[in-house]
């Protein structure tokens, strides 16, 4: 018997993917402003364009000043990274004017609200995405069975392999 896992990773490809994530980060950010007293954004079209500018950042900007401060992040044993944080969302707020950010430590909360708050938020999509296992198609009836170019299924092909290497043993002997 063959256990599949069917990958459904399809719901964060292409630009719907990129709209979802921007709609979860958007979410966020009104929260996450609500709560905190030192951040405030202004409209929700500002609170789109937060989201917007801090994925742009955080894919952009964040992986440069990781490598560029990896000595201290190691040294701070990945601790560092939260000062990354927190400079993002302060270049993000000197980005759009809507978005207001009164001091660094409100930054660094409101990074840590955010990736709190994203997390919570991207639950649905993480129970939809879960991976379900399936039997093989043996076991399914008419559907086809997954086989490789040479005609083997991969359990098949295991067994055969080892089988091969133990008749090579015994002749070794």
């Amino acid at each position: 018997m063959k256990i599949e896992i069917n990958n459904s990773n399809r719901f964060y490809s292409g630009p719907l993917g990129f709209i979802a994530q921007l709609v979860v980060m958007t979410l966020a950010a009104i929260l996450a402003a609500f709560i905190l007293p030192g951040v405030h954004i202004d409209s929700v079209m500002a609170a789109i364009l937060t989201a917007t500018v801090i994925a742009l950042l955080n894919s952009f900007i964040r992986p440069i000043l990781i490598v560029i401060t990896l000595p201290f992040t190691i040294f701070s044993m990945g601790l560092f990274l939260l000062i990354i944080n927190a400079l993002i969302i302060l270049m993000a707020a000197e980005l759009v004017n809507s978005f207001h950010v009164d001091s660094f430590w409100s930054a660094l909360l409101f990074s840590l609200l955010l990736t709190g708050l994203n997390y919570l938020l991207e639950i649905p999509n993480r129970l939809m995405r879960r991976p379900e296992y399936q039997p093989s198609g043996e076991d399914k009836g008419d559907e086809h069975v997954d086989t490789d170019a040479d005609g083997f299924t991969s359990y098949e092909e295991l067994e055969s392999t080892l089988n091969e290497e133990s008749d090579s043993n015994e002749n070794k002997q």
